[in-house]
């Protein structure tokens, strides 16, 4: 069995419960922050949105440069749940295709860097299991305890929640 043909499915199975957070987003409570530090819900829904063409950008690159980025880009929000939902549905529907890879360009080392400082060098695949997956959901987990503040019944994800178990 290929490198792609384990990750697929997780990447399907992540996304998938990622969706059924996202679908909770009230647009009333975009800008709501549990913190002062903290990001303001719809600000938090758009990172994990965006972050998911990160699965491109890996597969298809040796390093990310953030000096290179645009800002912009990286922090963009959306004004409304279907426009968060559209950004998304469009995302994972272009980034599934490049974890179709042989199992040799998951070994490629990929950096992420800004400028002269390098934050980590690792083979693709690691990026794509941490740097995307893992760092998709240590955010839906923060989504979901914004929803649980704001008496949104949270979703499951890998099994019933406590709004819809027994």
């Amino acid at each position: 069995m290929s490198i792609a043909e384990l990750l697929q499915p997780e990447f399907d199975q992540e996304m998938a419960a990622t969706r059924r957070v996202l679908e909770r987003v009230p647009a009333d409570k975009l800008a709501w922050k549990p913190h002062d530090k903290s990001f303001a819900m719809g600000a938090l829904a758009s990172h994990i949105v965006t972050m998911v063409p990160w699965t491109n950008d890996t597969m298809t690159r040796t390093e990310l440069d953030l000096a290179a980025v645009s800002m912009a880009e990286l922090t963009k929000v959306a004004k409304t749940r279907e426009e968060l939902l559209s950004w998304f549905d469009a995302n994972v529907t272009a980034a599934r295709p490049a974890l179709d890879a042989p199992d040799a360009a998951y070994f490629v080392p990929w950096t992420l860097k800004q400028g002269d400082t390098v934050f980590f060098t690792m083979p693709r695949y690691n990026c794509i299991r941490s740097f995307l997956l893992n760092h998709i959901v240590h955010h839906r987990a923060q989504l979901g305890v914004y929803l649980r503040l704001n008496d949104i019944p949270v979703p499951g994800v890998y099994g019933p929640s406590a709004d819809e178990g027994n």
